[in-house]
């Protein structure tokens, strides 16, 4: 029987135009970019018409654009890169201080970069701020979202602000949850304790479940760095990052040494052909995004109607509050009833594909957004993350419903 994926979220087959625009380059520009033959000319112009595309998606310069391997390259890159801003801006003074008991010097914790973060991130951020604190690189505030709105408050946000905070970096969307972040709003107020202070505060959000479902505009946001991760719109697995006017605003500190590729700002020879995808995925995005999502709306609002008609009040969907908005393709569904475990429904399917949480974590185990959110463990443990796509349709959603239910009557039969 034909399976019917659900899982979107965690990643999203090519889509055909981008399929073909990778096989043209592959065998049309396979020369190296930085050469002057023409295969290498087609190469260079390939991804300099990628950029612009990139850059179009989330209303940015061409200039601002970097690319890179994917969103964990990005993100690490990016937080990397604030702990260097810091110490070149020589925030505080570099004063030892004697410790309690044996006289010898240590460095002031005041003298560590802060950040601040939510405690919903995804691993690519939340696990290099932990390596950060462990180390003794940083120091990291994780501010708890409202269990009301499953959103962090801006006045949260602004309660966690010190003298050493560097930079605040949140996700723009929950990839769980589909629960969408105040960025725009905490800039607001970054701005006014900015306009106060000699030290500038950074903003970074990764947008890596926004694009392709919701507008995402670097103006709109006032970001100054921004993740983009391929593979969550219909691209290959690459990326790239946004910086606001990189070397003129902001100053880019190299992660790797080389060749000069990137304007030196991420060396290595171009990958030609999957620049080339995520360029014709960014200009699928500029240019159908109202109808994206508008259908992925539709077909998101008929799952929860048929989950709702099917189990009634034995399930529950998680991250749908009144005072917050969520993706338009997410829906995070927790079953009721003991033993209807989220792993375990997903053991006795036979046609739906989906997962408990990020594809990252194991799927035995509770997730920690859901917990963050304010959900009991036991409805965490059996949630299900369903996401749709492009392509899902309502017909594939009446499958879905009465696949899950047949799972439901076989383990709870089962467990008699």
């Amino acid at each position: 029987m034909e399976k019917i994926y659900l899982d979107y979220n965690a990643t999203t087959p090519l889509s055909p135009e981008v399929e073909e625009s990778i096989i043209t380059a592959m065998r049309e520009a396979w020369g190296n970019p930085s050469s002057s033959y023409q295969p290498g000319v087609k190469a260079r112009r390939l991804i300099d018409e990628a950029r612009s595309n990139v850059a179009f998606m989330v209303g940015a310069k061409s200039s601002d654009i970097i690319f890179t391997s994917g969103g964990t390259e990005g993100n690490n890159w990016i937080l990397q890169m604030a702990v260097k801003y810091f110490h070149d801006e020589s925030r505080t003074p570099a004063q030892p201080k004697l410790g309690p008991k044996d006289g010898k010097c240590e460095v002031g914790k005041d003298l560590l970069p802060h950040f601040i973060t939510s405690n919903v991130e995804h691993d690519s951020v939340k696990c290099v701020l932990e390596h950060f604190e462990k180390e003794g690189i940083a120091e990291v505030t994780y501010v708890p979202v409202s269990k009301k709105s499953g959103r962090v408050e801006v006045e949260d946000i602004k309660a966690a602000i010190r003298p050493t905070t560097v930079m605040i970096t949140i996700m723009l969307a929950n990839n769980e949850s589909g629960v969408i972040q105040p960025v725009a709003e905490i800039n607001e107020e970054i701005q006014r304790v900015n306009r106060q202070s000699p030290h500038r505060i950074l903003l970074h959000t990764d947008a890596a479940q926004a694009l392709g479902k919701i507008p995402v505009d670097v103006e709109d946001l006032c970001v100054d760095y921004l993740t983009i991760v391929g593979h969550k719109f219909y691209a290959p697995r690459i990326g790239a990052i946004y910086i606001r006017n990189p070397h003129k605003e902001l100053r880019v500190y190299p992660m790797l040494f080389g060749g000069g590729q990137e304007r030196n700002f991420r060396p290595g020879t171009e990958n030609t052909p999957m620049i080339a995808g995520l360029g014709k995925a960014a200009e699928l995005v500029h240019e159908n995004l109202k109808e994206y999502s508008s259908h992925m709306a539709k077909v998101r609002d008929y799952l929860e109607t048929r989950l709702a008609e099917e189990f009634g009040d034995d399930i529950i969907i998680n991250g749908k509050f009144e005072s917050s908005t969520r993706l338009p393709n997410t829906c995070n569904v927790s079953f009721v009833k003991e033993g209807l475990e989220g792993h375990k429904l997903l053991s006795h399917t036979e046609r739906l594909q989906a997962s408990v949480g990020a594809a990252c974590h194991k799927q035995n185990k509770p997730s920690h957004i859901l917990l963050a959110m304010g959900v009991p463990e036991s409805l965490a443990r059996n949630a299900l993350r369903l996401s749709v796509g492009r392509e899902t349709t309502k017909e594939d959603i009446d499958v879905v419903v009465s696949d899950l239910r047949k799972a439901v009557d076989s383990i709870l039969s089962g467990s008699k």
